[in-house]
Order: C-alpha cells, then sequence, then structure tokens
C-alpha cells in the first residue's frame, strides 16, 4: 500500500488548443504541471474550418477532466476558451456527474469546485449533408446493431478511436465485416498519466462523450449532418446513489448526456445538425436480439475488456470468460443463440461457470448492493434474461441459474423488453 498522501490541486487551467489541418493539442496546467493531449485524424477534411473549430472547442473542454482528476482541483480557470451557456451547463455536469463514479470510489465530493472564465463561443451554420452519417463504432454488439439497423437511404461511414499505443484487433476486424469506410483518430495521452504517478488521484472519466465530440468535430469536417451514437436505454441507469446523488458508471452514454451534448453542438452548429443514439429507446435485450441474427459478425466481435487496454502487451487475446462484460455479453445472447454457438464464440461458458455465481448475483441485482462499474445493462433486464434463460432445455443441467431466478423479482416481462422503452431522439429519415 502507498504511503503517499493525495493532496487535491488548487487551480487547473485550460490554456489553448491547438489546430492543424488533421490534428488537435490541447493544453492544460494543473498548479503549474503541465498536461497535453494530441487527437490525430485520417480521412477527414480540414479541420480549421471555422464550425469544425467551435466544436473542437467543447471537445477540449471535456478532453481536459483527464488531466484535471489527477489533482481535483478546487478552481477550473477556463481562461480564454470559447463556450456558450449549453456547452458550459455539459461541461458543468460531466464534472459532476461523468466524474460522479471518480468522486464516490476516491470518497471526493466535487461541489466546492467553481468554474472561472471563458469567452463568447461563435455559432455557425455548417453546410452539411443529413443523409450523411458517421456511427462511432466500439466493434460491440450495440454498435453493430446501429450498422445493420439504420436506413440503407444513408451514405454511412465508421468513426474509429485508437490509442497510439496500436489499434484494437477485434474492433477492427468487426469493422471489416462491416464493408463501410472508416474515418479515423488516435489519441495521445500524455505520458504523466498513463504512468501514474503515486500523488494524482485516479479514476473513471467520460470517455464516451469525448469521443462523442471527437466524432461531431469528424463529422462536421467532412460535410456529414448527423453522429449515429449506440446507447441503449439501461445506459441511463445508475449503480448506486451516495453523497445525494445518482453516480452511473455509463453516465456520458445516458439520455441526460446525450441531451446535454445534443444542445451544446446545436448551441454552436445550428438545429440541422443531429447528435442522437440510434438505440436509446431499446433495452439491451432487444439489441442482444437483433445481433444474433447477424451470423457473420458473430466469430469476429469481442466486447471483453481485457481486449482494449491501453497497453498493447497486457491485451486479452480471446474472451477471458471471467470479466462482468463477458458474463453480461453470456446471459443476454442466451435466450437467442444456441448454447454450442456461444460456447464456441467464448471458448468458454461463463454461465455455467460456478465461479461466476457471485458475479452473476450482482448482474441480476441479487449480490452488490449496487451493479458492477462496468457497460453492463440494468439488474432488472439482466434478471429478466437470467430468468429465461433458466427456462431453456439447453441450460437445464446448470442448476444455479435456476437458483438465482427463484431470487429476483424483475419489473418487466421478456417481451416487454423487446418493445420500446422510452423517448428518442432520433430522426425519422435514420430508420427503414
Amino acid at each position: 500500500m502507498s504511503g503517499v498522501m493525495k493532496k487535491r490541486a488548487e487551480a487547473f487551467r485550460y490554456v489553448r488548443l491547438e489546430i492543424s489541418s488533421t490534428s488537435l493539442t490541447g493544453h492544460y496546467e494543473l498548479d503549474g504541471v503541465p498536461f497535453e493531449e494530441t487527437v490525430s485524424f485520417e480521412n477527414v477534411d480540414d479541420l480549421t474550418k471555422p464550425a469544425v473549430v467551435g466544436v473542437a472547442h467543447l471537445w477540449f473542454l471535456l478532453a481536459g477532466l483527464s488531466y484535471y482528476k489527477a489533482g481535483a482541483a478546487k478552481i477550473i480557470d477556463l481562461g480564454s476558451t470559447p463556450v456558450g451557456p449549453m456547452g458550459r451547463e455539459l461541461l458543468t455536469a460531466a464534472l459532476h456527474d461523468g466524474l460522479g463514479e471518480f468522486s464516490y470510489k476516491n470518497e471526493l465530493p466535487l461541489n466546492d469546485v467553481v468554474i472561472t472564465g471563458g469567452v463568447v463561443a461563435e455559432n455557425f451554420a455548417p453546410f452539411t449533408n443529413p443523409d450523411l452519417v458517421l456511427i462511432p463504432f466500439g466493434g460491440g454488439i450495440d454498435s453493430v446493431v446501429s450498422v445493420t439497423q439504420l436506413s440503407s437511404q444513408l451514405d454511412k461511414s465508421l468513426f474509429v478511436v485508437s490509442p497510439v499505443s496500436g489499434k484494437f484487433e477485434p474492433l477492427e476486424e468487426t469493422a471489416k465485416v462491416t464493408g463501410l469506410p472508416i474515418t479515423r483518430a488516435t489519441r495521445i495521452i500524455d505520458s504523466k498519466i498513463l504512468k501514474g504517478d503515486e500523488s494524482y488521484f485516479n479514476g473513471h472519466v467520460p470517455v464516451t462523450a469525448m469521443i462523442t465530440l471527437l466524432s461531431v468535430i469528424a463529422a462536421v469536417a467532412s460535410g456529414r449532418g448527423g453522429v449515429v451514437m449506440s446507447n441503449e436505454h439501461s445506459s441511463s441507469a445508475p449503480n448506486l446513489k451516495w453523497n445525494d446523488q445518482d453516480i452511473n458508471h455509463q453516465w456520458s452514454k445516458s439520455w441526460a448526456a446525450e441531451q446535454l451534448i445534443s444542445k451544446a453542438v446545436k448551441e454552436l452548429l445550428g438545429d440541422e445538425f443531429v447528435v442522437a443514439s440510434f438505440l436509446r429507446d431499446r433495452s439491451e435485450v432487444w439489441v442482444a436480439q437483433q445481433f444474433a441474427d447477424q451470423h457473420k459478425f458473430l466469430s469476429a466481435f469481442r466486447s471483453c475488456n481485457r481486449a482494449f487496454s491501453q497497453d498493447a502487451s497486457q491485451r486479452a487475446k480471446n474472451w477471458c470468460g471471467e470479466c462482468d462484460k463477458c458474463l453480461f455479453i453470456n446471459l443476454i445472447l442466451a435466450p437467442f443463440l444456441p448454447r454450442a454457438t456461444l460456447r464456441q464464440i467464448f471458448g468458454s461458458e461463463p454461465l455455467s461457470d460456478s465461479n461466476r455465481v457471485e458475479q452473476l448475483s450482482s448482474l441480476v441485482g441479487i449480490g452488490l448492493d449496487h451493479k458492477p462499474f462496468e457497460c453492463v445493462g440494468d439488474p432488472d433486464e439482466s434478471a429478466v434474461a437470467l430468468v429465461k434463460v433458466s427456462q431453456l432445455r439447453d441450460w437445464s443441467d446448470v442448476p444455479h441459474l435456476a437458483e438465482l431466478a427463484l431470487l429476483v423479482n424483475p419489473d418487466r416481462s421478456f417481451d416487454e423488453l423487446l418493445e420500446s422503452q422510452g423517448p428518442s431522439n432520433v430522426p425519422a429519415h435514420w430508420l427503414f
């Protein structure tokens, strides 16, 4: 155990954003210590277009949280960064809610933080085509379903973000199956953060919100009029309540974050540009049902988190079969794919593994007092899937499935989860 005492910083400064035709570099300071992050783009037009510059500053603000968290400073100075009222509201929410898990795990409330500075942001109405869309693609079942379910009348391109350590193999293999062109971005995170420092605070940041804004930048630069996210209904469900605050590991995938991002982007670009999640009103169970029909993706996709380490040498070559993500994906696909097919995909069988019972209990809401801090469905959805699987002859020889199924009491039925779950901002022309 480290004996280094972590101390909060006094001030975090947004120094400047450098923009070239193909890259962005954000410069920050934490009590005088400099940090920088560079994102390089491929297959995009000029990033120095005025409308692109406006959104780039919005990304600059959110990207700073990756470095702010090291010291959790009491003052955030935006300096001369352009920001509008909606952009400021997004940053404030990203600070408090996007860093909610960080606050909880470090026992460090951020309700005393003061945000100062910033100048008025200009707005632009860029020429973009609403029928040209960019799809941030992570290689999992959610983004695959968005790609396959979007209207065939749309001109679609994938947006893939990789670390400087190299591309993620399972993501690349799954993207190849789509046959769609790829717009790329490479993140170069400051080495001081990657290497770590015993005096720094550490924890989860709202990465998806940052990637969403990078995809908006790439889309606007190339004349595309929409960004199609793949965040489903249960991503809005909090993990727990702490300090009178909902703590949600998936905040930046939530309905609340989607609306904030959309408003902040519209403030800069006007109402014609659309940022919305195609799966917003859908359950993970529905997504699994749709994905199970996409047989050409079954051997390529991999949602195991251990395959996506920033350090290429630490990446798992196959499904680990042990993490919460492996177990969850196994659970929600089990109602729709034969057991033998799942075993072939995973190379193991997390659902029948007696060592995974405690994890499975947590997923369905009867283990820990909160769902795991992973991108998994809410306990109610997981419980519904468990009940369904426990009733299948294919799984009748796994006693712990039936035993756990008797302990859950989900609010919705399996069929209800295959229907629309709530509001959505998806425009009509994105649908078949």
